[in-house]
């Protein structure tokens, strides 16, 4: 597409969670799309207790571009202040309280007998109580200092997090996720054919997708697929067991869940394979460290100016892919579809207009249009319906530091449900994260936190 004097010629790009393992997956998509991206300046951001980590990504960026042999600046900062200054995109993918909170997160709800896994459940719950008042502190900042920028939100619970930034600040954000792209090169793999030649339909929440139609090249497939997945294809990814799907389940739902629905759909075993993987070899988080200790390490050869194949052991297969055709259709004004995370606006009738939905959706300059999709079946409805009702009660406790709402969005979660345990949950995760929820100190909070 031919550029117009109205578009920047010059693009500065800012990604908070600068740190992290992921990021040479950004500059990797940074440099392939330097044709119809005019990116000059790279700014990565991190807090101090990543400061080693940052610098040794920093060096590594910056060997990657000396690789392509193009002029693109890379910056490392503490100051996220004067990094955000100026932006034309940001993207977040930062964890609150690092991998060691996230351990807690999937060993706390595994004490009572709850699946433990770090965006859905009473983990994701944990993170989001976390995570949803430091984006929003960010969003003050870019409010400020960048209005006209765009916010890709990478970080997780990415649904929960985009619907509390649409709904507390003016921020332009759009949410995304790499398991959209991955059933898309997963379906294409079991169908030997290429990812250009599918289309397909997706609606429903983050990490709570379903592809609902599958073409290849106008031809509908998604019995075909269904078939297949059901045979056993591969369709999951490398941080989630690979439960086998039941063929007459996958055909009477009529519809491709993603990987993460099988822990709503097969908790019993997703919830054993939880807890003996604990046991013997820690969990997800603790095999994860392990990977970015070996992965920091290759990152410190300053032979290496490549992203290593490790990475593609932390899950963050086609990473880049989401995030820079995300970029470059809204620079471009490509009016493509992409898998986003949206305001609903009537896209889906059985959910609030506010809410925040993962669908198709047409992108352009303007932003993100979800194409409406119209009403689920039965079959889907009542999870989808239930799973929003804990994500609305989670934003709120998030925000206020609302112990009721607290207790309620966990009791409303399907991976939950029982009172007790609900309760038992929210308290240890209050007192375990004590020092990053400032929002419930004052708040009904077990008279034995820690001080």
């Amino acid at each position: 597409m031919t550029q117009t004097t109205s578009k920047k010629q010059h693009l500065k790009v800012v990604i908070i969670g600068g740190g992290s393992s992921y990021t040479p997956e950004l500059i990797e998509g940074i440099i392939n799309r330097h044709q119809q991206l005019p990116i000059n300046e790279v700014h990565l951001v991190d807090v101090t207790a990543g400061r080693d980590k940052l610098y040794i990504i920093e060096a590594l960026a910056k060997r990657m571009i000396e690789r392509s042999g193009l002029n693109i600046e890379v910056k490392a900062t503490l100051n996220r202040r004067e990094a955000i200054e100026g932006a034309d995109f940001i993207m977040t993918q930062f964890r609150v309280g690092g991998l060691y909170a996230r351990a807690n997160d999937e060993k706390i709800p595994l004490k009572y007998g709850v699946i433990g896994q770090e965006t859905t459940g009473a983990g994701g719950f944990a993170k989001a109580l976390r995570t949803i008042p430091v984006i929003l502190d960010i969003c003050k900042d870019i409010e400020e200092l960048a209005p006209d920028a765009w916010m890709l939100n990478f970080t997780n619970p990415a649904g929960l997090v985009t619907e509390a930034i649409l709904k507390y600040s003016s921020v332009k954000t759009i949410g995304l996720c790499n398991v959209p792209v991955s059933m898309q090169m997963m379906i294409a793999e079991m169908m030997a054919c290429t990812p250009e030649q599918l289309s397909l339909e997706c609606a429903g929440l983050n990490h709570l997708l379903w592809a609902h139609k599958v073409w290849l090249e106008g031809k509908d497939i998604t019995s075909t697929v269904l078939e297949k997945v059901g045979d056993g294809a591969n369709f999951s990814m490398k941080n989630i067991f690979e439960e086998p799907w039941n063929p007459d389940f996958l055909q009477s739902l009529g519809a491709i869940p993603c990987p993460y629905h099988r822990y709503f759909y097969q908790t019993d075993a997703m919830l054993a394979e939880e807890k003996q993987a604990a046991e013997s070899e820690g969990t997800r988080a603790e095999q994860v460290m392990k990977t970015e200790a070996e992965l920091f390490e290759l990152y410190k050869d300053v032979q290496l100016d490549e992203k290593p194949k490790l990475l593609e052991e932390r899950g963050g297969a086609y990473y880049s892919d989401a995030s820079l055709n995300l970029v470059d259709a809204l620079y471009n004004n490509l009016n493509t579809i992409n898998v986003v995370n949206v305001r609903n606006n009537g896209a889906i009738p059985a959910l609030p207009n506010d809410a925040v939905i993962e669908c198709s959706a047409v992108i352009g300059s303007w932003g993100a249009k979800p194409l409406a999709f119209g009403s689920f079946s039965p079959a889907i409805t009542g999870l989808i319906t239930q799973v929003k009702a804990y994500e609305q009660l989670a934003v709120e406790a998030a925000v206020h530091g609302d112990y009721d709402k607290g207790l309620m969005a966990l009791t409303c979660n399907p991976l939950v449900q029982d009172i007790n345990k609900a309760k038992n949950i929210l308290d240890e995760i209050l007192k375990v994260n004590y020092d990053y929820l400032p929002q419930f100190y004052s708040k009904k909070v077990a008279q034995d936190v820690p001080t």
